[in-house]
């Protein structure tokens, strides 16, 4: 970089931001700030070379859709990618396996590169944090799933506050979580890595999770904006049949509440198309709400490849390069993970006058605006001084390896603690199950392990994760424990099962491991492109439970999962039943001392646990004709563990509802107080939950909502009062007109364990005029807690 450059304005740190921006795009040429719409992801060059130890060149790994076809189609050099600059580097460290010095070798090679075009502008380099940083050796973080799980929003926040921290001493700019899609259908395969099924959940622990990254000094992408999770058919990709008000009521919420109170400084767009209008060029979603409505200031990232898959898949554009036009115009500003849409093709328009040169202007600037924040214009950033740290970070510290560890341990949900449950004086087990004895089984899609090793087998998982037989070994030393697989996790394979009731009969107890492991693009019964046809365990793992329980002798479910499976058929039939959802490296201690009662268990379902394997129930939030078997339909939608159960091993009482005031009006708050008594024999955590419902409104309303919670922790004989403090906004909704309202009329206050106990009941009356409630409006329940 010349001493020219080095003394530009725009690298002047001590001038506002804006003004540096201004300084600097008037200095660029159209080719230069097109360049930094772009990217380029140097590991979608992956070959077979280093591949040994089994690896299977004509078996596609991909880790991203259709990778192999953009790959195969032909990608450029960095040196020509960024001959004019470059927007993003893409996956330096997620791409192959590198240790962190090699990475940040790689890292500053790249960079390099970037920075010898004519105005030396570093990249910002992005990396996927989904379960902790996608990289080599790094810690693997329960699956998103697995954190709403846990209802406690601060331990999501240290998480991802660690994450950010790793990252950023890698010289990691941005990471392309959260996702914040509402589950809708059980069937979809990225089920794994939402958070839950309900809004509000979602968007509380969302928020923290944003707030905790971007704290660490990482930017957090919200993903997937939005509605990809409402597919027909639960079909990856699949078009969205939703109506505008339902996705402004479900969809949205966490969205915009990761925006305003996380302060959210990246979105990235749905592949999926709603009413027909994919994300990726509707102007509505991307500028009137996001920007216009909520006051999002950051950049918009196209999800991988969004952008041509606006004419090759949705068939809205005649080619990428109007792909292209229409993104920029809707307000995509960056394509992710290499530059197609945004090319040489695109500045061909803005010089025939097809695209406003004010539209490349408007998303340089907000992309420019990050890299002055991120110091990337400073005359004294260098690669070099970026990746100080990687010498000495470990990826797999002990403070990571503790919050995986409490993770892990607050995600596991008790069903049921049946005959066996705490398992506390065992002479002999048979532990049993594909998921037993595969630490695979513990990790999401976008775990390194399972996300990119897979063309690497002869790395193992990168990390030392003990199983579920590990961890019950080490948990019931004493014992004598035995282990039969049984089967695989899919396929139709029964030859273990002698073996495995034999073992069985050969126990006193016997605990089957079932459920699921996750890959990409069906090569998983789990993650990204493993949509299921419908909610039956996988394989013949339900034909192996039968075999057990024929026996005799007791068994313990076990179901390690990134969905929800249908259970009913297991119901009052086992000695006990427990869900794991992909708890990460820590999975095996954390279930083993759930089972003997050393943990103990407080985690609550972030989604229902159906009863039958049709489609039946399509998630708790359901008006009355979609949550009651009330006759008129043979098909009951009851769940056999409503949203938000979950035992433990002492007694909970909620009680003494008091509500502040009986009358309010539509534009104010009143106060609701229960009494949380911990009335077993052991210290506890119970996570008060309070749901609102409108029994009369102008549109149908779900039979009840979760409006607020609070994890309170209890010594035994311990009681508490928590209040909740209840604006009305928070029972706002969309109404006929398309505008969020606050009717007057009564409002129905329910308090209690989950979504199907609810022991405290009371009617607040709203009055007055209905009210517009807009963008101001009070997005959160507080509660505060008092022992009594």
């Amino acid at each position: 970089m010349t001493t020219e450059q080095l003394t530009r304005p725009w690298r002047d740190p001590a001038l506002p931001v804006a003004e540096r921006v201004e300084a600097l795009l008037a200095e660029m040429t159209l080719e230069e700030k097109v360049a930094q719409l772009g990217s380029r992801w140097v590991g979608n060059d992956m070959g077979d070379e280093g591949h040994d130890d089994g690896y299977d060149p004509e078996e596609q790994h991909n880790v991203a859709p259709m990778q192999d076809v953009f790959a195969a189609g032909g990608t450029v050099p960095l040196e020509v990618a960024a001959q004019h600059g470059l927007g993003h580097l893409t996956r330096v460290y997620g791409s192959v396996p590198l240790t962190p010095a090699e990475g940040a070798a790689e890292l500053i090679r790249q960079q390099r590169v970037v920075m010898a075009s004519r105005l030396g502008i570093p990249a910002i380099v992005h990396e996927e944090c989904l379960t902790g940083f996608t990289a080599l050796g790094a810690t693997v973080y329960p699956a998103a799933i697995a954190w709403g799980a846990t209802f406690d929003p601060e331990l999501i926040e240290r998480m991802a506050a660690a994450i950010g921290r790793d990252m950023a001493a890698l010289g990691v700019h941005q990471g392309l979580s959260p996702v914040l899609d509402v589950v809708r259908d059980y069937r979809w395969g990225r089920v794994e890595e939402t958070i839950g099924e309900d809004p509000y959940l979602v968007s509380m622990v969302g928020s923290a999770y944003v707030r905790g990254l971007q704290t660490g000094g990482v930017i957090a992408t919200l993903k997937h904006f939005a509605g990809y999770s409402a597919s027909r058919g639960a079909r990856n990709h699949g078009p969205v049949g939703m109506g505008r008000r339902e996705l402004i009521d479900v969809v949205l919420p966490p969205f915009e509440a990761a925006v305003k109170l996380g302060g959210a400084r990246s979105v990235m767009n749905s592949y999926s198309d709603v009413d027909g209008v994919p994300a990726g060029a509707d102007s509505w979603l991307l500028t009137d709400v996001l920007r216009d409505e909520w006051g999002f200031t950051g950049t918009v990232v196209s999800d991988y490849w969004a952008i041509p898959f606006l004419a090759q898949m949705h068939g809205v554009a005649q080619d990428s390069t109007g792909a292209g036009a229409l993104a920029l115009a809707a307000g995509l500003d960056v394509e992710l993970p290499d530059t197609i849409g945004y090319g040489d093709g695109l500045v061909e328009r803005v010089r025939r006058g097809e695209v406003p040169e004010e539209l490349v202007d408007r998303a340089a600037r907000r992309l420019l605006t990050q890299k002055a924040e991120l110091g990337l214009l400073d005359p004294d950033w260098t690669p070099e001084s970026s990746v100080t740290a990687a010498g000495h970070t470990d990826l797999n510290n002990s403070a990571n390896q503790q919050i995986a560890a409490e993770l892990a341990e607050r995600s596991i949900v008790l069903l049921e603690t049946g005959t066996a449950l705490p398992v506390t004086a065992p002479s002999r087990i048979a532990v049993i199950g594909p998921c037993a004895d595969d630490a695979r089984t513990f990790l999401g899609c976008y775990a390194f392990p399972n996300h990119v090793l897979p063309r690497y087998p002869q790395l193992g998982l990168g990390l030392d994760i003990p199983t579920a037989l590990d961890g019950l070994r080490a948990e019931f030393g004493s014992a004598e424990i035995s282990y039969a697989k049984g089967c695989e996790v899919s396929g139709e394979d029964r030859g273990g099962f002698a073996e495995a009731a034999e073992a069985a009969r050969g126990a006193d107890l016997a605990v089957v491991f079932v459920g699921d492991l996750a890959g990409l693009f069906g090569k998983g019964t789990s993650g990204e492109g493993c949509d299921a046809e419908d909610l039956r365990l996988p394989g013949v793992q339900a034909q192996l439970i039968e075999e057990l329980l024929a026996t005799g002798t007791p068994v313990v479910v076990v179901v390690v999962s990134g969905r929800p499976y249908a259970l009913g058929d297991l119901d009052g039939r086992v000695a006990g039943l427990v869900q794991a959802f992909m708890p990460g490296q820590a999975g095996g201690a954390a279930i083993a001392g759930v089972l003997s009662g050393r943990i103990q268990p407080s985690g609550k379902l972030p989604v229902q646990i159906p009863r039958h394997p049709g489609g039946q129930p399509g998630t708790y939030l359901q008006p009355i004709l979609g949550a009651t078997h009330s006759g008129v339909s043979n098909l009951d939608p009851v769940p056999l563990y409503p949203f938000g159960h979950g035992r433990s091993y002492t007694t909970f009482e909620v009680d003494e509802l008091r509500v502040s005031a009986e009358q309010v009006p539509t534009d104010g708050e009143f106060e609701v107080t229960v009494r949380v008594r911990n009335t077993g024999e052991r210290d506890g955590s119970e996570v008060v939950q309070l749901y609102l419902s409108d029994p009369v409104a102008t549109v149908t309303r779900p039979v009840r909502q979760l409006s607020g919670f609070h994890r309170v922790e209890l010594a035994a004989g311990a009681g508490a009062e928590v209040t909740f403090r209840v604006h009305t906004d928070r029972s706002a909704f969309t109404g006929r007109d398309l505008t969020r309202v606050v009717e007057p009329g009564d409002l129905r206050i329910q308090v209690g364990t989950s979504a199907g106990d609810l022991p405290c009941q009371a009617t607040v009356r709203l009055t007055g005029p209905a009210r517009p409630a807009g963008a101001d409006r009070q997005l959160t329940t507080p509660a505060v807690v008092r022992l009594v």
